[in-house]
């Protein structure tokens, strides 16, 4: 349902992901705030998609999620400009800011699924009542006219500006054209290739992230924080800090003492100058020795293998990995008696505003939460640790503050994905798998060390508990495999975890997809021809046939070097990916080249998608051949880019390729759809490079 706003310009709103009856109000859009037109209804309407077509002929919606570089201002703008048929420049994608209630939640590759159908509702009714308009100020049969490049255009030429017509428009409730969106086979703008919206705007630096936000008042803030996870603050001695020129205050909070100063180079000369003890966190006399022996006892047994089968068995590592966002964690904070004011980049902005509240001591109507275009997520920006400790050191300082987590804060002190253990057993017959076990454990997290406000509404107990077995987290059934079963176990740890872009999948599919390479082995065959005959879905074989093809699957190479494939299917949509890897020095591994092929139903933005399958290659690459984070009795030893060793340019494909399938189906899911089918490729090209079985990832650790 699409309901007509009282405004002075034509404004539209539709609920997203809820299934309110009545539209109550709207929240001022960014051209209200700073002109005549006004919204009318008074109330709350949190659930609303709000679409504004202004006197200057720019159309806005004020978008309920977040762009951290995946490009969903893009991709909802194109959703916009197809259904009015205006011109991509003359629509605006702001942020909305956090709400009260609806969906305001960015993960779980859900962004462009959620929202295709009603943005592109929204749209095509706003061109109805402006098609109209144009027809009632022309005394014309409104099907005579038609749209193009904002505007509306009658038989004989004489054209009206969307914005000409949109006090018109609002005051029209039953348009006299279809307000039914576009068929597929009239698109134009959806599913053409199209650069991003924002790109100049990044490339020039116009764009705004939350450490170029100028804050009446607000100052550089940086924090000390104890050298093992969820250590304590025992003492500090600050008079040196405090005595230094350009600083403005030292204050304690929970992660540990804060110091706002002039300057961000003042502030961090203060940090260093202060003296502290600290005590050491639970995990202090714990290493990653010690946790992967946790894992490996945690895994469930996969029970007994069929009779007169035989067995392709291998246990699989992976390491705890950091986001690390290129953008650090960035959050300014203005905190007063009685209200609240906070700007950053946030996944969950409603789940961030309670939690504000709560550790302010404010009532959540108090407090104001501006969500910032973030500078890459992969799943960091869910939590809001930095924002309750900004809003914190606000309160504490009584000034506004502009905190900023160095890469350090982030890498030892910030969410990770955590480590896992995986016991896969594929035991075969007469030439087939006739049953398929994966069980696995992972570290799930018993955060007390710096308790709720540091760590973003975790619920603490603390301590180390090995967790019963349950079910896997999910189970696709991407093969036919006979009995496919799989249990999970989990080990409790006191240190901060969070979701890593495709999840468990990352970990999951990857062990999977390298024991199929190895079945296909034992049996004699080639692994692109044996997932052939054993994939259930026709889509899947389908992008696997278009990489083998695109990627010349089992051309020769030299010693030292080899293909690899793998395949996976989630969110709605499918993926394959072909991988060839230079590991002449296994120590030192390159891979050269990287092909991919997915089906995502209607891409709306072939360009964008392609961009986030190379995001997903790149992860792959990285977290199996050369990133991951170590923990040394409680502390994690990495810190920078220096030795988290992610993958910089010189370890990226020379050759890259992304095949986007045509399809008319309603969009899946894209973002993190990659990731688990290029790392898997990447660990079968390394196995058959080097002859070797990968068992633990990243392999070079």
């Amino acid at each position: 349902m699409v309901y007509s706003l009282a405004a002075s310009t034509l404004t539209l709103a539709a609920p997203v992901g809820c299934d309110t009856s009545s539209a109550e109000g709207v929240e001022p859009t960014a051209a209200e705030a700073h002109g005549p037109s006004r919204v009318l209804v008074t109330g709350a309407d949190e659930e609303m998609l709000v679409l504004e077509v202004t006197a200057a002929n720019k159309v806005v919606l004020r978008l309920p999620r977040v762009e951290v570089g995946q490009g969903i201002t893009t991709a909802v703008a194109m959703m916009i400009a197809e259904e009015l048929d205006a011109r991509l420049v003359d629509v605006d994608i702001p942020l909305a800011e956090a709400r009260t209630k609806g969906n305001q939640y960015t993960g779980g590759s859900s962004s462009v699924r959620s929202l295709y159908g009603p943005a592109r509702a929204l749209a095509a009714t706003a061109r109805a009542r402006l098609v109209t308009a144009a027809a009632r100020r022309w005394h014309l049969p409104a099907r005579s006219l038609r749209t193009r490049d904002t505007m509306v255009v009658a038989p004989d030429g004489r054209t009206a500006t969307f914005g000409s017509l949109t006090a018109a428009a609002a005051r029209i409730h039953r348009p006299d054209v279809s307000s039914r969106p576009k068929p597929a086979s009239k698109h134009r703008v959806i599913g053409r290739p199209t650069g991003r919206i924002d790109a100049r705007d990044i490339v020039t630096g116009r764009a705004k992230y939350a450490g170029d936000l100028e804050v009446a008042g607000a100052k550089p803030t940086v924090m000390a924080r104890p050298p093992t996870l969820g250590g304590r603050l025992v003492s500090v001695d600050d008079r040196a800090a405090r005595a230094m020129p350009g600083v403005h205050a030292v204050v304690k909070v929970a992660g540990g003492v804060a110091v706002v100063a002039e300057s961000f180079h003042h502030a961090f000369k203060a940090r260093d100058a202060l003296r502290i003890t600290w005590r050491p966190g639970l995990l202090a006399s714990l290493s990653d020795a010690a946790i992967r022996s946790r894992l490996r006892a945690a895994v469930p047994s996969v029970g007994a293998p069929p009779r007169g089968s035989a067995q392709v068995e291998g246990e699989f590592e992976f390491a705890f990995v950091s986001h690390a966002p290129m953008e650090v964690l960035t959050a300014v904070a203005d905190v007063r008696a009685d209200r609240a004011e906070i700007w950053f980049s946030s996944q969950t902005p409603m789940d961030a505003r309670e939690s504000i509240a709560s550790a302010i001591g404010l009532p959540k109507s108090k407090v104001r939460v501006h969500v910032v275009r973030g500078g890459g997520s992969f799943g960091r920006r869910l939590n809001h640790d930095a924002a309750i400790e900004a809003a914190l050191i606000s309160k504490a300082a009584r000034r506004p503050v502009k905190l900023m987590w160095s890469r350090g804060d982030d890498i030892r002190h910030g969410r990770m994905r955590g480590a896992s253990h995986h016991r896969i057993r594929a035991s075969h017959a007469w030439g087939r798998v006739v049953a398929f076990s994966h069980a696995m454990a992972s570290v799930s997290e018993s955060y007390e060390g710096q308790g709720l406000a540091a760590q973003g509404g975790v619920a603490v107990r603390g301590g180390v508990t090995t967790v019963a077995a349950g079910p896997l987290p999910s189970d696709s059934g991407l093969y036919n495999f006979g009995r496919v079963s799989g249990s999970s176990g989990s080990v409790e740890l006191a240190m901060p975890l969070g979701a890593w872009r495709s999840v468990d999948s990352g970990t999951m599919r990857t062990a999977e997809e390298i024991v199929v390479d190895e079945v296909a082995a034992e049996l004699g065959k080639d692994p692109v021809a044996f997932r052939r005959g054993t994939l259930r879905n026709k889509a899947v074989k389908a992008v696997l046939d278009k990489v083998a093809a695109a990627g010349n699957w089992g051309r020769p190479l030299p010693s030292g070097q080899a293909q690899g494939v793998a395949v996976h299917e989630e969110y709605g949509s499918c993926v394959a990916c072909l991988v060839e890897i230079d590991a002449t020095d296994p120590k030192n591994p390159r891979v050269t080249k990287v092909v991919m092929a997915a089906d995502v139903g209607t891409a709306v933005n072939p360009r964008g998608l392609e961009a986030q399958l190379m995001g997903t290659a790149v992860d792959g690459i990285s977290t199996v051949l050369r990133a991951g984070l170590h923990i040394d009795r409680g502390a994690v030893r990495e810190g920078s880019f220096a030795d988290f060793r992610y993958a910089r340019q010189q370890h990226s494909p020379l050759r890259f390729e992304a095949h986007i399938m045509p399809s008319r189906r309603e969009p899946g899911g894209a973002g993190e759809l990659g990731v688990p089918a290029a790392a898997g490729a990447v660990a079968n090209a390394y196995a058959r490079a080097t002859r070797t079985r990968p068992r633990r990832f990243p392999i070079n650790f």
